[in-house]
């Protein structure tokens, strides 16, 4: 009689998850080390049943920010719009790739703040200008006529 040796299944963590993969995804998406308000992060399945990492946003919308997935050995990143924005076959480069994404995130709305405020201020100057113009240009209109009533 032939024995024959079968590998042991991993353990399995929540949905699906090998022990230490969420403990390693959770500690990627550090608030500190981000710099981002991260609301939280849960765990789910594809419809074929591969699992799902998802970082939340803040409360109360709790909208999805990036979703990670396990394909069979391959390790997929999307945004929260379902974009794939990684993938590698290990779980600590795409790991190091989300932090950066959620780094990269914050620098681009401070980035657009910036830049909706120098509009706004933009405006508002050549708005003013306009009107300091145009009361300078009634004076001299109107200065020589009063100056004739006089």
């Amino acid at each position: 009689m032939t024995i024959v040796e079968f590998t042991p299944k991993t353990k399995q963590g929540p949905a699906g998850w090998r022990d230490g993969e969420v403990a390693q995804l959770v500690e990627a998406i550090d608030v500190d080390a981000t710099g981002r308000r991260v609301g939280g992060w849960d765990v789910g399945t594809t419809e074929a049943g591969d699992p799902q990492f998802y970082v939340l946003g803040p409360p109360p919308e709790n909208d999805c920010i990036l979703c990670i997935s396990r394909l069979g050995c391959t390790y997929v990143l999307e945004d929260g719009r379902g974009r794939i924005v990684g993938e590698h076959n290990s779980l600590a480069a795409l790991a190091m790739n989300a932090s950066e994404y959620l780094r990269k995130r914050r620098r681009g709305m401070i980035a657009r703040l910036a830049l909706v405020w120098c509009t706004l201020r933009q405006t508002t100057e050549q708005k003013f200008d306009a009107l300091l113009g145009e009361g300078e240009e009634v004076l001299v209109h109107l200065v020589p006529q009063a100056a004739a009533l006089v």
